[in-house]
Parts: C-alpha cells; sequence; structure tokens
C-alpha cells in the first residue's frame, strides 16, 4: 500500500505538476471576421510622425490609415480617443518558450548536448502554453526573436508571434537567424573565471578552427547539392548552415567586448555573412568597424551594470544614444540571458534610454521596426503602414510610462485575451486585503 501511495504521489508531481506550472489559461485569439476601425486615436506608425486618426485592419492587415476614415459596412468601430495606439513591440532577443522556471529543470529546453548544433531550431521546442507568454504580451510585446542557448553554434533561431495554439502557429515563417556564441578574444581574467588565462587561448583559437572547417564544410556540401542534387545524401547540420551562407538568414553573434566584435567581423566578412551582434556592450569602440560593414546590433538591455571599474554608471544607459550618434543601427532587447521572465519590461528599457539622450521615437524604433529590418521581417511587422500585419495595440498612456495599461491587442487582426498570471495574482490579493479591511 505504502509503495502504491508512493508511486500515486511520483506520478502526481511528474505529470501533473508541469501542468499546473506551465500551462497558461489564456485562449488563443479568433481569426478576424469583420474589418476593424480604430477611431481618433494617437497612432505611433514608427515609420512616420504621430498623429491623432483612425486605422482600419480587415483579415489580419493594416487597410488604412489617416486622419478620417470611413467604416466599411459591418465594420467594427473602437473609440480610440484620448488613447495611443502601437505597433507590437518586438523582443529582438530571448528564450520565451523554451524555459519556464529556473528552478525547475523539467521546464528548461534551453540547448543540446556538443558544441555544434546549427540543426538545432528553437521553433520546435517553444512551448506555446507558457505562462511567460500573456504576460509579456499583457504589456505590449508581441513579437520575439526566441534562440537556443550553449555551445559554439547554438542552433537556429526563430521569430515568433506571442499567440497560436501551437508553435506552428506562432511562427513567423522564413524568419530567424544562426546564433554563435563568439569565442571571447580576450582571456577572462577573475578568480571565477575558470582556467587560467594561458589556458584559454589554445581553447579560443581551437574553437576559431572549428568555426573556420565548419562554414568550409557547409559551403563545400552546398556545392554539391547544386551540381548533384538528390543524389548528395543531406546531412542535416551543414544543410542547416546553408541560408546563412547564401545570406538568406543573419549569423547572430554573441559578442561584447571590442576585441571579440572584431574578430566576429572579420570572420563575417572574409566568409560573405551577413552578421548581426548580439551584446555590443564595445560596440562604440568598434563603431568605425561596424558603420564600415553595416553590421547591426541587438542590444542586451539597458538595464545593466558596467562591466569594468572604468566606465560611468550610466554606461549602459547612454549606449543607444552613443551608436546612434556614431550611425550603427541598433535594436534594444530586454531579455539578458536568463532572464526571460522580465521580457515583459522592454518598453521601460526603451524609455530609459529616451532618458539618457535617445530620442522618444528613436527609442520607440528601436523596439518595433529596428528589429524588423534587422531580421529581415520589416515588410510585415514593426510599424503601422497599409499592407502591413494588423500587430498593434492600444494602450491609454504612452507606454514609457510604467502607468500605462494596454486595453486592447491584436495580432494579424486576432483579438488577445490580455489576462494573465500576474493580473490574476493582483486581484486575488486585491481581495484579500479588501478583507482584512472589513474584518476590521
Amino acid at each position: 500500500m505504502r509503495a502504491f501511495a508512493a508511486t500515486c504521489l511520483l506520478l502526481f508531481i511528474t505529470l501533473g505538476q508541469p501542468a499546473a506550472l506551465c500551462a497558461s489559461d489564456e485562449l488563443p485569439g479568433k481569426p478576424q471576421k469583420t474589418p476593424i476601425l480604430l477611431e481618433g486615436g494617437t497612432i505611433h506608425p514608427v515609420s512616420g510622425p504621430a498623429f491623432i486618426g483612425s486605422l482600419l485592419f480587415d483579415k489580419g492587415r493594416i487597410t488604412a490609415l489617416g486622419k478620417e476614415l470611413e467604416a466599411p459596412a459591418g465594420a467594427e468601430k473602437i473609440d480610440a480617443a484620448g488613447k495611443h495606439i502601437f505597433p507590437g513591440f518586438f523582443d529582438a532577443y530571448s528564450q520565451l518558450g523554451l524555459t519556464e522556471i529556473g528552478a525547475v529543470r523539467a521546464t528548461k529546453d534551453l540547448s543540446e548536448s556538443g558544441t555544434i548544433n546549427p540543426n538545432v531550431k528553437a521553433l520546435v521546442a517553444v512551448n506555446p502554453d507558457s505562462e511567460l507568454i500573456p504576460v509579456a504580451r499583457a504589456n505590449g510585446v508581441l513579437l520575439t526573436l526566441t534562440a537556443p542557448s550553449g555551445g559554439l553554434v547554438s542552433g537556429l533561431a526563430s521569430i515568433i508571434q506571442l499567440d497560436g495554439w501551437t508553435w506552428e502557429d506562432m511562427a513567423l515563417p522564413s524568419a530567424g537567424g544562426l546564433y554563435i556564441n563568439w569565442p571571447a578574444a580576450n582571456p577572462a581574467s577573475s578568480w571565477l573565471a575558470g582556467p587560467t588565462a594561458k589556458k584559454q587561448s589554445p581553447s579560443r583559437d581551437s574553437r576559431l578552427q572549428e568555426l573556420r572547417e565548419l562554414f568550409d564544410a557547409a559551403r563545400a556540401y552546398g556545392r554539391a547539392r547544386a551540381s548533384r542534387g538528390d543524389d548528395q545524401p543531406v546531412d542535416a547540420r551543414l544543410e542547416a548552415m546553408l541560408p546563412a551562407l547564401t545570406g538568406e538568414l543573419p549569423v547572430i553573434a554573441r559578442a561584447e567586448t571590442v576585441k571579440t566584435i572584431q574578430s566576429a567581423v572579420t570572420f563575417a566578412e572574409r566568409q560573405g555573412l551577413r552578421l548581426v551582434i548580439h551584446g555590443g556592450h564595445d560596440a562604440p569602440h568598434c563603431a568605425a568597424l561596424l558603420k564600415k560593414h553595416k553590421i547591426p546590433v541587438i542590444l542586451r538591455s539597458v538595464y545593466r551594470l558596467p562591466r569594468r571599474r572604468s566606465e560611468p554608471y550610466d554606461y549602459r544607459f547612454t549606449l543607444p544614444k552613443r551608436l546612434s550618434d556614431a550611425g550603427i543601427s541598433f535594436a534594444i532587447s530586454g531579455s539578458p540571458t536568463a532572464r526571460t521572465a522580465h521580457m515583459r519590461n522592454l518598453p521601460y528599457h526603451a524609455a530609459m534610454a529616451a532618458a539618457f539622450g535617445l530620442s522618444q521615437d528613436q527609442a520607440l524604433e528601436a523596439i518595433t521596426l529596428a528589429p524588423a529590418k534587422i531580421l529581415g521581417v520589416a515588410d510585415r511587422v514593426g510599424s503601422l503602414e497599409k499592407g502591413k500585419h494588423a500587430t498593434l495595440f492600444i494602450s491609454d498612456g504612452h507606454m514609457f510610462e510604467t502607468s500605462s495599461n494596454i486595453e486592447r491587442a491584436f495580432i494579424q487582426g486576432r483579438e488577445l485575451d490580455l489576462s494573465s498570471r500576474h493580473k490574476r495574482l493582483w486581484l486575488k490579493y486585491r481581495e484579500k486585503y479588501r478583507r482584512q479591511r472589513e474584518e476590521k
């Protein structure tokens, strides 16, 4: 009997608990059936100046914007007077859907074993029932690049929309990048770093050689596939490299320091790759190099401490402004490594950049149109323009202000359920304290 009870308890823990911990209650939005007209709101197109007017969308696409628009027959009208209409915010790097609770190993699917995994696809591991998805979109984050981690070549990152029954529903087709943890050019000297600097240098050189051999092998494989067609045996790892070699997908290199950025740029130039730097702490010191080769940067959050004693306290806060002044294309991510649960704070990272020199329009672009351009999907998302996806939201104030709240949101015209675990807990404990006041 005790053994049976223990077995039942184990089954409850292993089967019942993940469902309770990892599944959100919100249902995906229904496909848009009638045209929707948003009237009288302050529209932030991002691709142009803000204005008070109307926006019409139908069948998941924006069909018109203007000062005054006539509603087509059968259209739903939404009074947005005094409200703000934004394109969905776009976090240019996260691990959303791949991790849930840091202390629960079963809820993390971030990386595969081994160091060279270009065939690993983050998209197929995305959990559409993650509790973190409703939390992020309730604060305007409707799109993100979700990326694998670990090893040297982590795998293929994918752009997802934060709504859908399955990962197929959430995918933004033909979009993403090959993610590489670029070997650090400067050996770490801290006692926390592990191996000594003397041992780190050969390891770095070995990893760079691995990368060279991998890209050379992929290029030879591509030539063989082109000449022999189906007669050439398929190699899953090398096959996954081909879109990066042709420039169809960018290579996203995690690089923070000057020498690491220079190493990645040099390699990409020799290999003819479309490079994106992720991290970019020292990017202003490489401004001439990045500008010459037109290499954009995805900043790994603004709310961060300086890396060095010599740096001022506001080094990270002013980083977007300094990149802008240097003429470098950049996007702001609100998800530093292992902080996916904080993705909801993306608009406040942009607001901090605006408080430290960047204009509000530039800061807004850094979390909407800029990531869309960098990742090659600006023809579909990132701004409010005719023909683009109706991925947008209405808020009661400017979203750079923490007091503002989202009232309605849409992804490709599908209206979203904006409730979340955070809101349910807020309601629960508001009721608790209300009852306590009554008892007094």
